[in-house]
């Protein structure tokens, strides 16, 4: 007699995130954190770090909730220059901070974290975006075009955001939409879940 797997839980209200989870045609609920991302300390932290402490958090506030479900944490950031750029929440902020990028490099940072009961997983990809050199026009254009303003960095590569660029260096290019699914499915399948 085979054991099912346990209840699969996504620690996110992300959109995104939802619809690439439901890619690997695997039962879950996406349940809210209840994690204060504001409040948490990032003195002294990397952006990769803070990604990662993110991610943690969020997986353990719902694991705390239901200690026998298999909960899946992540948190994307985006770094300039060491810099982290977070979600502009209005239209100004977002074409300025796609100024900031035009015509050079940033890391997109998303880190993942599996707890099951007695295991814990985690997982981080870094991207590479190289943006295209881009006037205020072009930027203006995009802006409005597919309002990113809920998503760091003010673009979505899977929309019009992907004219944007000139070169994208990533292991995983579902992870650059908020979660890495070449991992993550390697993990379920792991723990008993049917991949595919």
């Amino acid at each position: 007699m085979t054991i099912p797997p346990p209840e699969l839980i996504l620690a996110s209200t992300s959109p995104y995130r939802r619809a690439l989870l439901e890619r690997l045609a695997v039962p879950f609920r996406a349940v809210p954190p209840d994690f204060d991302e504001e409040a948490f300390p990032r003195e002294g932290l990397t952006p990769r770090a803070l990604a990662e402490a993110l991610a943690r958090g969020k997986a353990e506030a719902v694991a705390a909730r239901v200690p026998a479900a298999v909960v899946i944490g992540s948190d994307q950031l985006v770094a300039l220059d060491g810099r982290i750029l977070g979600k502009p929440g209005d239209p100004a902020r977002a074409a300025d901070q796609l100024q900031a990028m035009a015509g050079r490099t940033h890391e997109l940072i998303t880190a993942m974290v599996v707890l099951a009961p007695g295991r814990r997983f985690e997982h981080t990809d870094v991207a590479r975006l190289t943006m295209r050199p881009l006037d205020r026009a072009a930027i203006e254009r995009y802006v409005a075009r597919d309002l990113p303003v809920d998503c760091a960095g003010s673009y979505k590569l899977e929309r019009g955001g992907v004219a944007l660029f000139r070169r994208i260096e990533s292991d995983d290019h579902a992870a650059i939409t908020g979660l890495p699914l070449l991992a993550l499915a390697e993990i379920l399948a792991g723990l008993g879940f049917a991949i595919p």
